[in-house]
């Protein structure tokens, strides 16, 4: 076999069933390998930045590995955006690209990108955006870069990696191919640090200290829902999620108070602030879930952290008790220390405020954003997976969804772009067939990437997108005149997205009205392939969020 079957082949034993990419010259042979493929479904894109979220997407609520490719050059390029939320987002990401024949290499090649007579330099770009970029100028060598990447890529934190394969080496044959063996290893605690932490919850619990404890998305990744919540049952500690880990727990269980941060529900904040201990789990303290990385935000308050990733655990707030390990071992090893100690712990009885069970004070003749979060919230079906894009509907989607129905919540993380979930809801929906995923977009976000709703039409991927038609970047302008008291340029216009949607062979519907949203949302769930719900939402409210800081 040559060097495309071998990868091929190789990521068909990895057990990968969907790839993300585009056609080019220096790429072209590497299609006719995935077409030999019966196990793999090739999803070739509008643009190659979508490739690269909707591998995001994949391996965002999975354990596979996201695959993006394109050709050398632009196209590459085009897959940075993505390979920048996974590396952010803690996401296993395999992108291939093209390369320069090494005899046509600094003469200005088509499409070249070594960094020889002023050509863009892409492995340092790559370098730059991933855990490591490798290139194949050896076909001998092909299964070994392939076992080391494919390794790092699952390896500790997870993340993306890069394999630059040139246009000669492709067709060149692989005489030694073998499985590759992966060999993943949990991330396990010391017992020092268990010993020190679970210490310091045993006398914070037996002491009646108020404690609170903060699940991330650490937790997904590591398949901890269960131990965790058998662990705040036990031991009765009241409990918020980030962003990225909302549903985890469902949001209607006792001790849930709901997401603390920014835009965060009132109680979750106040039991912060009065809470001594805080206990977090798989979270990384991103700007909107610290007040801005509120530097007194620990003062006065033990913190004990588990993080898979050491640098985490004292990148800004110094852990009291840092405990390097996936959650999962880290849960564990502390319930059998605590347990120990402390046999039985009364219920607690928590007061909650949440946004969700909060009335809306609006009298406006358009709908309400957080009205609309509520509907969406009641008709989701159980096990079903929302997206949120960046903008302003993110933070209502944060505020007010209520999952508990074993339903999850994603937006994107630190790096934050625009489109990267509207095109990333076409990788989750392929690795979680038999979930619904829904995607809440703003107009701005949706118009960014909306081609690809054909991609989703032609495959056959049946994601819903509930556009939030505002005509404005909403939250950039609350920014602006929070801060200056003026705002500009944030005002667009849109096309008839129910025209679109048509033109497309897609669902598509408008809606004006609330009462009228339950019933197209529901033959957009049923309908069997891509929709589109365009709903005209007010301009002039906005989400609960801190902006007032420049």
């Amino acid at each position: 076999m040559d060097v495309n079957e071998a990868i091929v082949k190789t990521l068909e034993l990895t057990g990968v069933d969907h790839v993300f990419g585009g056609s080019g010259q220096v790429n072209g042979s590497m299609l006719l390998a995935l077409k030999k493929s019966e196990h793999i479904k090739t999803v070739i894109i509008r643009n190659e930045q979508a490739a690269s979220f909707m591998a995001c997407g994949y391996s965002m609520f999975s354990d596979k590995l996201g695959v993006c490719f394109a050709t050398g050059g632009p196209g590459e390029f085009n897959l940075l955006s993505g390979l920048a939320v996974a590396l952010s987002d803690s996401l296993p990401i395999l992108a291939i690209s093209g390369y320069t024949s090494a005899r046509d290499r600094g003469k200005g090649a088509l499409n070249e990108s070594t960094g020889l007579s002023r050509t863009p330099d892409s492995p340092k770009m790559f370098n730059a955006t991933t855990k490591k970029s490798f290139i194949i100028e050896d076909p001998e060598k092909t299964c070994d870069i392939l076992e080391e990447a494919i390794n790092l890529a699952f390896e500790g934190r997870p993340g993306p990696v890069h394999i630059h394969v040139p246009k000669d080496v492709t067709v060149m044959k692989v005489n030694n191919f073998r499985e590759i063996k992966l060999n993943i290893q949990p991330i396990l605690p010391s017992i020092e640090q268990i010993e020190g932490a679970a210490q310091a919850l045993a006398n914070a619990i037996k002491n009646d200290e108020q404690i609170m404890a903060i699940v991330g998305y650490g937790t997904i990744r590591s398949h901890a829902e269960k131990e965790i919540l058998t662990f705040l049952e036990k031991f009765q500690i009241p409990f918020t999620a980030t962003m990225d880990a909302k549903g985890i727990i469902p949001e209607n269980h006792p001790l849930c108070l709901g997401v603390y941060g920014t835009s965060g529900d009132l109680g979750a904040n106040k039991y912060f602030d009065a809470s001594k201990t805080i206990l977090a789990i798989g979270n990384s303290f991103a700007q909107n879930a610290t007040f801005g990385f509120k530097p007194d935000l620990f003062e006065g308050k033990k913190l004990i952290y588990i993080n898979i990733d050491n640098h985490e655990l004292n990148k800004f707030y110094k852990a009291d008790y840092p405990i390097l390990s996936d959650a999962k071992p880290a849960i564990a090893g502390l319930m059998n220390k605590i347990s120990k100690q402390v046999e039985s712990v009364p219920v607690k009885t928590v007061q909650k405020e949440k946004w969700h069970d909060s009335p809306i004070d609006y009298d406006g003749t358009k709908i309400h954003p957080g009205e609309l979060v509520k509907a969406i919230s009641k008709n989701l079906p159980e096990n079903s997976i929302i997206i949120g894009d960046a903008g302003s509907h993110m933070l209502w989607l944060n505020c007010y969804l209520n999952l508990d129905k074993h339903q999850l919540y994603q937006n994107p993380g630190s790096f934050g772009p625009m489109a990267s979930h509207v095109n990333g809801s076409i990788g989750v929906k392929c690795a979680n067939p038999s979930r619904t995923v829904v995607c809440g977009c703003g107009d701005g976000a949706y118009q960014m990437a909306g081609f690809e709703l054909m991609t989703a039409i032609q495959y056959d991927i049946p994601v819903v997108w509930v556009i939030f038609n505002n005509g404005e970047f909403n939250v950039i302008k609350k920014f602006l005149l929070n801060i200056f008291g003026d705002q500009a340029f944030m005002q667009f216009t849109n096309p008839d997205f129910v025209k679109y949607s048509d033109a497309c062979k897609a669902f598509g519907a408008r809606v004006e009205k609330l009462e009228d949203f339950d019933a197209v949302f529901q033959q957009a769930l049923t309908c069997g392939k891509a929709a589109i719900i365009d709903v005209v939402v007010e301009s002039e409210v906005y989400p609960p969020f801190g902006l007032g800081k420049v």
